[in-house]
């Protein structure tokens, strides 16, 4: 087994995705957004901001720069900090993304000492990568080298006994409700050391 395997499933669900054009912000229609997505009017969200109408309006219609202190009563009146009123929601985003993986349908990927199960498989443009892995490994000599990539791992101990092999730490013993969560970059490597293979749930960030 190479030691890019590991590797290569994560570099495979990040091609899946790609990166969003960035989009200048118009502080009006922001506003206005957020507004109507609380189901105010004008003049209510301009009494909660403490500002008039028409300047609540002028805002909107880019028609003025509102000071600091206007933006900060924005922020305070629309219930959200200054910089998430500069932060421009994602282009075609919806706010209730949902992906549901029934057992035994995530996506199959198997190597000589995992078998990986891609879960959210079908999801564009993950911040997290899960997946559920049998171990098959039971000794470190299996692997041809660490295991390393871009980005902060979560692993949690499902059922057996792993036995996590780190390069700056000492070996891991992990049974069943045990997690550690690390720095991907770090060579990494899990093997089983119960009779049974070890089941592991592994959530990789995007990074």
């Amino acid at each position: 087994m190479s030691d890019k395997t590991h590797s290569s499933l994560i570099s495979m669900a990040r091609a899946d995705g790609a990166q969003e054009p960035i989009v200048p912000l118009k502080l009006g229609e922001r506003v206005r957004a957020l507004r109507k997505e609380r189901n105010m009017t004008l003049e209510q969200a301009a009494k909660r901001a403490g500002l008039a109408r028409s300047t609540l309006s002028k805002i909107e219609n880019e028609q003025m720069s509102p000071t600091f202190d206007a933006v900060r009563k924005l922020a305070h009146g629309l219930g959200i900090s200054v910089p998430q009123l500069f932060t421009p929601p994602h282009a075609g985003a919806a706010g209730g993304r949902m992906a549901v993986t029934r057992a035994g349908e995530g996506r199959p990927h198997l190597t000589t000492t995992y078998e990986h199960e891609l879960l959210a498989a079908n999801m564009k443009g993950k911040q997290m990568l899960p997946y559920r892995a049998r171990v098959r490994a039971r000794d470190l000599e299996e692997f041809t080298g660490w295991v390393r990539h871009d980005g902060e791992e979560f692993l949690y101990v499902l059922s057996g006994i792993v036995r996590f092999y780190s390069e700056f730490y000492e070996p891991l013993e992990m049974r069943r409700g045990d997690s550690v969560y690390y720095d991907a970059t770090m060579g990494h490597n899990v093997v089983s050391v119960s009779q049974e293979d070890a089941v592991i749930l592994w959530v990789t960030s995007m990074a």
